[in-house]
């Protein structure tokens, strides 16, 4: 089996010809989709817990015992968006759902960099599969720990699953450095970075189908079957894709020598280090990443607990601003090339403007929705417009 998929690109470039071979359908190819699929998986195990938890929590053991959400919006509202399902099996407070929900990202925070460093010396393949292996037996876990073992558990099992997920985007870098040509990084890194809003979009609804739908109380059901998706990519990358062209015994000779010839120059750390730019470029991330994270966590307990949708419109609701994003991406690369493309605006100049605009708009937004009350369709839509202009 591995050797036709991996041979799938030489039998294509062998009968439609070399340009086609090294340009449309190659071995780097498939290893960029299969990184695509690596990054999806990833974000499907982060953002899993989110929704679940809504299932999860007895909120009206919660509502009983104190009234922290004075604001939220009343009963008498509910409508269309009243469910009727049971509450949770959990009397979880509100600060301890953060700390269940933050301690994914203990482990993620942790193994990032050294991973980082040694995927540089020992290859990143191993460490990649191995860390996503890791994390998506342990989502076997999670409905045991919770049941069983309690929060504290839990709280264990969660953070071990962002150790194993940590080597995620220093390892997806090694690789694509390897394997990708400089003159065509640019589409296949966003092609696999893509795979963030596409994990997204496919982990809230379907667990929240799955949390209402799904066996062994509903909840469970999200980790058993995303659990098994992991191991499959896991195993499937692990056996299918090689470190580098120069170890992969299948690949055709022209692409090898296509993608070697355009290797990369060294990397001038010190120049970097010394850079300005460079540090704009870390501290704005820095805060992206922080809104990203912080609105991917929260937005189905907020869903739930203060605009009272169902669990099932709870998922499509939450994933909305991730497809919204997704197809956003999409148009603002065509009007940014084009504003290259014009003589218009220099390099510079369009990136400063684009990422302004990335970073002041969901600003706004967050800020407009926070006045917004239970305007239920004006905060879906301001939350929408927020993380897709992100």
């Amino acid at each position: 089996m591995s050797t036709h998929l991996c041979d799938l690109s030489s039998v294509v470039s062998t009968s439609v010809g070399t340009a086609i071979g090294i340009k449309w359908l190659g071995t780097r190819h498939f290893v960029t989709f299969m990184l695509f699929l690596g990054m999806a998986n990833a974000y499907v195990m982060r953002t899993n817990m989110s929704v679940a938890i809504v299932a999860m929590v007895n909120h009206t053991a919660l509502d009983a015992e104190v009234e922290e959400l004075d604001d939220e919006c009343p009963d008498t509202d509910y409508g269309e968006h009243t469910d009727t399902i049971q509450d949770g099996e959990f009397a979880w407070s509100t600060s301890l759902q953060g700390y269940i929900l933050s301690s994914f990202f203990y482990g993620y925070v942790i193994t990032q960099i050294p991973f980082g460093i040694l995927s540089k010396r020992y290859g990143a393949l191993r460490f990649l599969g191995w860390g996503m292996f890791i994390n998506s037996v342990f989502a076997f876990l999670v409905p045991v720990a919770a049941r069983q073992g309690g929060f504290g558990w839990l709280i264990v099992v969660r953070f071990i699953q962002g150790l194993g997920e940590g080597p995620i985007v220093p390892c997806t870098h090694a690789l694509l450095a390897k394997w990708i040509p400089p003159n065509e990084r640019s589409r296949m890194g966003a092609f696999v970075y893509a795979g963030a809003q596409f994990g997204t979009i496919v982990s809230m609804p379907l667990s929240g189908l799955l949390a209402e739908y799904g066996f062994d109380g509903g909840w469970p059901s999200i980790f058993y079957v995303f659990g098994i998706i992991g191991v499959v990519w896991s195993v499937a990358f692990i056996w299918l894709v090689y470190e580098d062209p120069s170890s992969h015994p299948r690949i055709d000779e022209r692409e090898k020598k296509y993608i070697i010839n355009e290797r990369n120059p060294p990397i001038p750390f010190k120049a970097i280090i010394k850079s300005l730019p460079f540090y704009a470029i870390l501290f704005a991330h820095m805060g992206q990443n922080y809104g990203y994270e912080t609105l991917m966590t929260e937005l189905p307990t907020y869903m739930k607990q203060v605009l009272r949708f169902s669990i099932k419109e709870n998922g499509i609701l939450s994933a909305l601003p991730y497809l919204a994003m997704w197809l956003f991406s999409m148009f603002i690369s065509v009007i940014a090339d084009w504003m290259i493309s014009s003589n218009r605006f220099s390099h510079t100049s369009t990136r400063k403007i684009i990422n302004s605009i990335g970073q002041y708009g969901p600003a706004i937004c967050l800020v407009i929705a926070s006045f917004t009350g239970c305007d239920r369709v004006l905060t879906v839509a301001m939350l929408t417009i927020g993380v897709g202009l992100n």
